[in-house]
């Protein structure tokens, strides 16, 4: 019995009873048929090479080679057969071109199982540079010039529809399992299960996500565009990227819709606002950027990533510092500490800062004029929406304080102002509403700590009050962290000259009611105290 694809006569037997009358081109073209014939049966997709590969495993130099061209060689021939220069009588009744398409057929069967081959050969995730193996790298760029081989030829000849198909089952099958390692694409991590889990569930499957994605961006998808460019290139490139977005698309826009789902969960909580950043940071540091070279420049993917970077991240932040700035300003002023200690208020807000600082480039951007411009509506109002305009910053409340120039003066009446106002230059430079909300934060707990400090009923004990949280301040953001490269040395400076001043006026005072203590003598214990 024949095999398919096999030819059932010797390459040496004569085609017709007119031989001898074929056409110079007849017998060229015949000849290489026959010269296909045979290395289509040593290399037959049934045969017992089967388990072999032409490229990875042949022990016969350029032999892959050979095949390719000899696919190519069918090809030409069936084009010839079919052409119309010859006559019946001459090639059999069109024998010639029944068995140059059953032979190419065979051919594009080998083909197909040396491409399932050679992508099983792939790692999951392809990376051509970084590399410590230089040998490992350099088998992955001799496997990838193999698979644009194979590419080539199929698509040459017709056979395009089965080689992408091959590649897309395969390379997709590949990304989902590095996507699974990574832990960004699971069944316990998806949009639909977000939206049924609370925070405290939610909170650890987003710092998972958060490494995961960088890594899928960066790492997986770029280097899988890498291999659909290298494998369909030159005159192939349109097909390579209909692969890709077979391959990838809808996997990269699952990742980026966990994401969504995870920071409209978050809603205005502030204690949130840290991870909502960090999906921000990865987004605008990493994603975004590796979206631009795998997916492109104006790809549907680019566009949502940054809706999600610019519009509903920046949002869920800016809701959150607007419900931090509430809660500040919901704090009973009655609540006095005893002694004129540091108030718990004055203690929390500050930790919460010196965390805030790490995100100032964030900040940065999701404050950024060009994002975030309707404030002249809502300057000074203090309702927690919308943060008011700096100008307004130490004018204090009613009854509360004169200006800060009655520090020190040893004046009647409650504590001064500290006002709040930060200096012009610091101003511009980093504290401005428009780029970072750290500052005004700071200005939201000055006032409400001037509030508390009015209702006081002993006048001394709300300068020592004041000169306590001061203080605190002063030291919360000096001596070179993050928060003194926001706020500025000046101010840090400033706040501990006016936690003096504070406190000046504090021994002052007490100075009535302890005769037999110097001036001198009660400032020096109430530093040390201090």
């Amino acid at each position: 019995m024949t095999r398919a694809g096999s030819r059932s006569r010797s390459p040496l037997a004569p085609r017709s009873p007119l031989a001898l009358r074929r056409t110079l081109p007849a017998i060229v073209v015949d000849d290489t048929v026959d010269a296909a014939a045979i290395l289509l049966d040593k290399w037959h997709p049934e045969g017992s090479s089967s388990g072999r590969s032409l490229f990875l495993n042949s022990t016969t130099p350029d032999e892959a080679d050979s095949f390719l061209r000899a696919a190519k060689d069918l090809h030409r021939a069936m084009l010839f057969y079919s052409s119309g220069l010859t006559t019946k009588d001459l090639h059999g009744g069109g024998h010639g071109l029944i068995e140059a398409q059953e032979l190419l057929d065979t051919a594009m069967r080998r083909l197909q199982l040396e491409l399932k081959i050679l992508l099983a050969s792939l790692p999951n995730v392809i990376q051509f540079q970084h590399d410590d193996d230089i040998q490992s790298t350099d088998g992955l760029r001799e496997t990838c010039g193999h698979l644009r081989a194979v590419a080539e030829a199929m698509l040459a000849v017709g056979y395009g529809t089965e080689c992408v198909s091959i590649f897309k089952a395969h390379r997709r099958s590949s990304v989902a399992a590095a996507l699974q390692c990574l832990q960004v694409f699971s069944p316990s991590l998806q949009q639909a299960t977000i939206n049924k889990l609370t925070w405290d569930q939610i909170d650890p499957k987003m710092q998972c996500w958060l490494a995961g994605a960088r890594t899928a961006f960066k790492s997986v998808f770029v280097g899988e565009r890498e291999l659909c460019d290298r494998v369909f290139a030159g005159d192939n490139a349109s097909v390579g990227d209909v692969v890709f977005s077979a391959v990838a698309d809808d996997q990269a826009t699952s990742i980026l819709a966990i994401a969504e789902a995870a920071v409209a969960r978050a809603k205005r909580a502030p204690e949130r606002l840290f991870r909502v950043l960090d999906v921000h940071d990865a987004l605008t540091e990493t994603i975004i950027p590796a979206i631009v070279v795998a997916f492109g420049d104006e790809s549907e993917l680019k566009a949502r990533a940054v809706t999600l970077a610019v519009t509903k991240v920046a949002d869920a932040a800016r809701g959150m510092v607007a419900s931090f700035e509430a809660a500040i300003e919901k704090e009973p002023a009655k609540a006095t500490v005893p002694g004129g200690a540091v108030h718990p208020l004055t203690r929390y807000v500050m930790n919460y800062l010196v965390f805030l600082a790490d995100y100032e480039n964030a900040l940065a951007q999701i404050y950024s004029a060009e994002q975030f411009t309707d404030t002249s509506s809502s300057v000074g109002s203090g309702s927690g929406g919308t943060v008011g305009s700096s100008s307004t910053v130490g004018s204090g409340s009613g009854g509360t304080a004169g200006s800060s120039s009655s520090v020190g003066s040893g004046s009647g009446g409650t504590a001064g102002s500290s006002s709040l106002v930060l200096s012009s230059s610091t101003t511009l430079r980093t504290l401005s509403l428009w780029s970072n909300p750290i500052g005004w934060l700071v200005s939201v707990l000055k006032l409400k700590l001037d509030a508390i400090a009015g209702n006081y009923r002993e006048a001394a004990l709300s300068y020592l009050f004041l000169a306590n949280n001061t203080h605190y301040m002063a030291k919360k953001v000096g001596g070179g962290t993050k928060l003194e490269a926001i706020l500025g040395e000046e101010w840090a400076e400033a706040q501990t000259a006016k936690a003096r001043g504070y406190m000046e006026v504090y021994v002052r005072r007490r100075a009535v009611r302890r005769p037999d203590v110097t001036l001198t003598q009660q400032l020096a214990l109430a530093r040390q105290r201090n």
